[in-house]
């Protein structure tokens, strides 16, 4: 796990300047690698590298250039199968200096091109130069797991890990992207490649571009999901199918030459990870977990209690603090490079401070809720479908997921997500899949009562939509479960991961991730949707699965959590109000013009608890105190969607 920046130049000549910016820009992610910086530079390119040390701590260094000298590469990330494609490739014929992953990367691609990357397995962003030829070759691995932003401009392809890292390049300047921000506002997160920063794309991830000089002259998909059913095979053999993936996954993920330990917060996911983890390492597994003081509603820790006694791992815990999310969340925004997520990112980072005091590799269990439908917002998604079909006698779909006689059992899950029903249900009762699930992923009408009337034009409802439907409609998805997931998978998933990735590098800890493996994946998606999600039961297939493996405890719980933060009672109290109060009524927030004083005072001085509202203005505010200080939105066009003119200042 690293990070890269450099810049892919029209020019051959200077060097100096072009290996000085990129010094600059390595400088604002040494985070990302504390053990060493690299820098290459030889005719048009220049690949800059922080390390990170975890395979091959001697002989890994970077860029990595090859033994001819042709070819060099900067690499983020970790091939988790490098010893069975060291293996092919010493059989054709290929020496290695080194025992890294990264060699090995390098050595696929000068003999198998862009071809090496189906066959990797791992989470990787990295940039390939063929000196000889002045090509290069850009790549991201299928999920997102590691980010990789470019910015096309007048000096040449700009890369890096992080957009702040881009930042510190003279040509590119803070603008904001209004398309990318109504997205933001509509979802809290984007749905596409662009980011708040205009200019400022990211690499989609199963994605890679190839060019010459500072031209890109192709960019493509080398994999992507696929909703292919499977109606050949029985239950059994897809669980059977799935086990040994999942086991294989873990094994692979563990390789290391340093410290891994797994988070362990008490759910379905972060269990099985652990479970598998000790079963490959005698139970010398060290886990991690985070709880508040404020009740037992925030507290799982006696679920990760049972997981860490199951296992015979060494379990240490962190309690954050009112004062801690004071000090913490200004930083963590100017962390994520753009504001992501709910309040949970504050704690996920607490507990990746904690772990990285002992260990420098710690796996996880992001992605099985996406993957495996999860969310209760599916089960409330499909109660909809089922009364829809026994009443009008529909049949969208060919035949329902669930009826209506086999969800009943698994509904008390809904018992917590009363007010989202209320919501859910007040109005477009029995409407189109695509319209009801946009409701239900739609967050505007919490933030919307506190913008401005000139930012609240400048949103287009029938665009955003539009780019909604653009994703939940895959062609080969007819199931309004696989519509659900797939959009999740594609939107929020990579939202998530960046949290993942950005609060993990902010302690210099590699987080992996062994769900989000392409094989499970492939596997989970041709399973058909009525056994996947059995009577409405979230994570059917999974549980049935692993019922062996993870504690009944586990298994039978009916309370997810996610990672809850008592925000509404540090609200109530004196420090937390005012951070807040001073952040959203400043006079940076006030002169922006982007949210009305006067409803942000209402929900300060009322009685009502810390809510979205509330949290979404917070951390946009803090973004643009970060990124863009000096921003005003007077004056905005409604038909203006890639955001206003006026250049915008960095803040030191």
């Amino acid at each position: 796990m690293c990070g890269i920046a450099g810049i892919l130049s029209g020019d051959v000549g200077d060097i100096e300047r072009r290996e000085s910016v990129t010094r600059q820009m390595l400088a604002r992610i040494v985070h990302r690698g504390p053990d060493g910086e690299g820098v290459f530079s030889r005719g048009r390119y220049t690949l800059g590298h922080r390390r990170l040390a975890i395979i091959d701590l001697e002989g890994g260094a970077q860029p990595m250039q090859s033994a001819c000298g042709r070819y060099v590469i900067s690499f983020n990330g970790e091939i988790y199968n490098y010893r069975e494609l060291r293996r092919r490739l010493i059989n054709r014929g290929v020496a290695f200096r080194t025992q890294s992953d990264t060699e090995v990367l390098l050595q696929m691609l000068i003999h198998e091109g862009e071809e090496a990357l189906h066959a990797l397995n791992g989470m990787f962003a990295f940039v390939f130069v063929d000196l000889q030829t002045d090509r290069w070759f850009l790549a991201r691995d299928p999920f997102g797991i590691k980010p990789l932003y470019y910015s096309e401009t007048d000096q040449g392809l700009v890369f890096a890990s992080e957009i702040k890292a881009l930042l510190a390049h003279p040509s590119i300047v803070g603008e904001l992207n209004w398309g990318t921000m109504q997205q933001y506002l509509t979802f809290q997160f984007g749905l596409d490649e662009q980011t708040l920063f205009r200019g400022i794309q990211k690499l989609a991830p199963g994605s890679y571009m190839k060019g010459h000089g500072a031209r890109c002259e192709r960019m493509a998909r080398y994999w992507d999901t696929t909703y292919r059913i499977d109606g050949d095979h029985t239950e059994d053999y897809f669980k059977n199918d799935l086990r040994v993936l999942l086991d294989d996954s873990v094994r692979l993920q563990l390789r290391s030459d340093v410290p891994v330990g797994t988070y362990l917060s008490g759910g379905l996911d972060s269990s099985l990870v652990t479970m598998l983890a000790a079963g490959h390492t005698n139970g010398s597994i060290k886990t991690f977990n985070g709880k508040f003081d404020e009740g037992p509603e925030y507290d799982e820790s006696h679920y990760a209690r049972i997981v860490s006694d199951a296992s015979n791992s060494e379990m240490f815990s962190v309690t954050p603090t009112a004062e801690d999310f004071i000090e913490d969340l200004p930083k963590l925004i100017y962390a994520l490079d753009e504001p992501m997520g709910g309040p949970g990112l504050f704690p996920q980072y607490r507990v990746s401070k904690l772990a990285a005091g002992h260990v420098k590799v710690i796996l996880g269990g992001q992605g099985g809720d996406e993957l495996f439908g999860g969310y209760a917002r599916y089960l409330l998604g499909y109660l909809e479908q089922a009364l829809k079909g026994a009443i009008m006698q529909t049949q969208e779909e060919g035949q329902h997921v669930v009826t209506l006689a086999s969800i009943i059992p698994n509904l008390p899950l809904l018992d917590q997500y009363r007010p989202l029903m209320q919501s859910f249900w007040k109005d477009g009762l029995f409407g189109d899949m695509d319209r009801r699930y946009f409701q239900l992923v739609d967050r505007s009408q919490q933030i919307e009562t506190l913008l401005t009337d000139d930012a609240l034009a400048a949103i287009n409802r029938d665009e955003v939509f539009a780019q909604f439907q653009s994703i939940f409609h895959r062609p080969d998805t007819r199931s309004y479960l696989n519509k659900m997931m797939h959009f999740d998978l594609k939107t929020l998933l990579p939202a998530l991961l960046q949290i993942e990735d950005r609060v993990s590098m902010a302690v210099s800890l590699e987080s992996r991730v062994p769900l989000l493996d392409c094989r499970i994946v492939d596997l989970v998606n041709s399973i058909p949707p009525q056994m996947k999600f059995h009577g409405g039961k979230t994570k059917h297939i999974l549980k049935e699965t692993v019922c062996d493996i993870v504690p009944k405890g586990i298994l039978q719980r009916k309370d997810k959590m996610g990672f809850p933060v008592p925000l509404h009672k540090w609200f109530a109290e004196s420090p937390v109000r005012d951070f807040v109060r001073d952040v959203l009524m400043g006079s940076a927030c006030r002169e922006r013009g982007l949210f009305r004083p006067d409803a942000i005072e209402t929900l300060l001085d009322g009685e009502q608890p810390f809510g979205r509202q509330l949290w979404g203005a917070l951390c946009l505010e803090l973004w643009h105190q970060q990124f863009l200080d000096g921003m005003s939105y007077s004056g905005m066009e409604p038909t203006q969607h890639t955001g206003p003119p006026p250049t915008l200042r960095l803040a030191s």
